[in-house]
Parts: structure tokens; C-alpha cells; sequence
């Protein structure tokens, strides 16, 4: 098993690791932020030309530290349950009952949407004048693109299905609005396994509330799996000294030769020699 140092904190970098949801992450491998200064916080930075920074401040350090929320139920905003059609309810039971052993970031398979918010590994956001780019460490130590030039949104043969979709943003006072389409199928929404079509849509808000505290709100649109939208929220630390380190998922992951027993547990690989 590969470890990785990240701002100080050892992290085990399998994807498979004791104590832990198969395909998901051990909490020894969560990133947490440092607990705020006492007292009245800082307000968020913002850039030369007034528009609120997501990112780094000086001396250019800094990242924000996802927590693990394995079942988005428990950040429903106007639900108290998930609003399944019946298939996909079946689905999300399956998967949730097999203890998620087949998550497809368990393979070390992109994330989409939220879940790239509630992976435990350090993210960052860098704001160009066209685009904003958005740099996860963890999981396939991927990253997104969010298009800020005024475009619209691609229809038809010019939006093939991809993982993270397509993202345009635009300023709505101090919140970043992100529209995402044109996911493929591949993805799990969430640990727990709620599953989703190539009809999903997400709306994003990302609002940095304080220099610490950046508030994250997704509403979830997909009349292929589920009765009506809806939305999850909840914040996102800040740790001002972190830096984001190399994190290789596809090097450390040794899914595809873990055995398991019926009920999901690992079992002991057996030597080869």
C-alpha cells in the first residue's frame, strides 16, 4: 500500500483501505481544514477587480478540505428523502446493500458533479479571465473546467457524454453559478450508489461565505431517475497553509486484484510467488 504526505498529514493512497467503504476512502485518508482562528473571521478575499476569489490568497498557499459525505441524504435541502423513480430506487438499494464494492471511483474512475466535492483529498480553484479551472488531488486526481466566456451551452453531436460533463459559469453577485450537462453514465452520484441518466443536469453555487468557509449548493435535475430536482448544501473548509501534493489513484489501486467475501469485506490477496 502507497502512502502520500499531504500538508503534514500522512495519507494511505489506496483506494481500497480497512475501515473503510469498498471503492470509497478510510477516514485516515481524510484531509480536514485547521479550525478556524477564534473570533470574528476575515472576509473573503476578493480579486484586483472586485470579483470574489475562490482561490489561493498571498503568500499563495492555501487549499480547501472536502469532508466525506457518504449518503447526500443527510444534506438534503428540501427534501427529507430521495425523490427515486422506482428503478433507480431498486438500484441505489443494490449497490447500497453490496456495500458499494462496485463504485466506479473504486477503480480510480472520475467523479462527477458533487462528488468531486465530498472527495477527502485537498482541492483548488484557479480563476483565469475566461475560465475557471478547478483541481482535485484525490481519487483520479483529476480536474474540470469551467467555461466563463459567455458561451452557451452545446447541444446534440456537439455535447458527447463525458464523466464531468460540460460546465458554463457566470457571477450571480458574489455566488458562482455553474451549469453542468452532457454526463455519461458511468458515474455514481454518491458513495451510497444513487444513480443517475445521460438526462442529468446540475446546477452549482459556489459562494466563499469568509476567508475560511466556502459554501457549496448543487440541484440535481434528472427526469430519467428521479420525480422532481433536488438540492444538497453544505461548507467547505479552508486550510491557508496547504499545498496540493501529486497523488497517483491508478498507481495505488489495487481493486482489480482484491477479493472480497459475500458480504463485501476484503479478503487477503494470495501471494502469486
Amino acid at each position: 500500500m502507497s502512502v502520500c504526505r499531504t500538508a503534514g498529514v500522512l495519507v494511505f493512497a489506496s483506494a481500497v483501505l480497512v475501515g473503510s467503504w469498498p471503492g470509497g476512502f478510510s477516514l485516515a485518508a481524510q484531509v480536514r481544514a485547521p479550525r478556524p482562528p477564534e473570533g470574528q473571521r476575515p472576509p473573503a478575499p476578493r480579486l484586483a477587480d472586485g470579483t470574489p476569489n475562490l482561490g489561493r490568497i498571498d503568500p499563495t498557499k492555501g487549499y480547501w478540505a472536502p469532508a466525506q459525505y457518504q449518503d447526500y441524504t443527510a444534506v438534503l435541502v428540501d427534501l427529507k428523502e430521495m425523490p427515486y423513480q422506482p428503478w433507480a430506487r431498486a438500484l441505489a438499494d443494490q449497490r447500497k446493500s453490496e456495500a458499494s464494492k462496485n463504485d466506479p471511483q473504486g477503480f480510480c474512475l472520475p467523479a462527477a458533479g458533487p462528488r468531486l466535492m465530498t472527495t477527502p483529498y485537498p482541492m483548488e480553484i484557479i480563476q483565469l479571465p475566461k475560465r475557471i479551472v478547478m483541481i482535485y488531488e484525490g481519487a483520479g486526481h483529476t480536474f474540470r473546467i469551467i467555461h466563463m466566456d459567455g458561451r452557451p451551452q452545446p447541444e446534440g453531436d456537439a455535447l458527447p457524454p463525458t464523466w464531468k460533463g460540460h460546465s458554463v459559469g457566470r457571477w450571480e453577485g458574489d455566488t458562482l453559478v455553474v451549469d453542468v450537462v452532457g454526463f455519461n453514465e458511468g458515474t455514481w452520484i454518491d458513495m451510497a450508489g444513487k444513480p443517475h441518466t445521460d438526462q442529468l443536469r446540475i446546477v452549482e453555487r459556489f459562494t466563499r461565505l469568509d476567508l475560511y468557509t466556502l459554501r457549496y449548493e448543487a440541484t440535481l435535475d434528472d427526469p430519467g431517475a428521479y420525480t422532481r430536482p433536488w438540492t444538497i448544501r453544505f461548507d467547505i473548509g479552508w486550510d491557508p497553509d496547504g499545498e496540493i501534493q501529486e497523488y497517483v489513484c491508478q498507481e495505488n489501486n489495487r481493486w482489480a486484484t482484491t477479493l472480497m467475501d459475500e458480504h463485501g469485506n476484503v479478503l487477503p490477496v494470495p501471494s502469486s510467488r
